[in-house]
């Protein structure tokens, strides 16, 4: 039996998510088993949760978040330095 490379994307169904998924499609190989998620399953978000996916579209190769879908989302510090919870004077 061949080794196939586990490549998962994680989608919400957006044109962003959708433009991943046939960008990921078309690069890969026959080597590798591509597997579109819909993080609307609960299943799936703890999946991603677990892979630290923190927004879509996010792609894991082998059980790892590929380095261009990491350390995404929004952060409390960058938040607040935009004037997040700061009344207006």
């Amino acid at each position: 039996m061949t080794q196939k490379r586990k490549v998962e994307i994680f989608s919400a169904g957006c044109p962003a998510c959708e433009e991943t998924i046939a960008l990921v499609k078309d690069l890969a190989c026959p080597s590798c088993e591509v597997e579109v998620l819909d993080m609307k399953r609960a299943d799936v978000a703890t999946r991603a949760k677990a892979l630290g996916v923190r927004s879509v579209p996010a792609v894991a190769i082998d059980g790892k978040l590929a380095d261009c879908c990491a350390g995404r989302g929004p952060q409390a510090d960058s938040l607040k330095t935009a004037g997040l919870g700061q009344p207006l004077s």
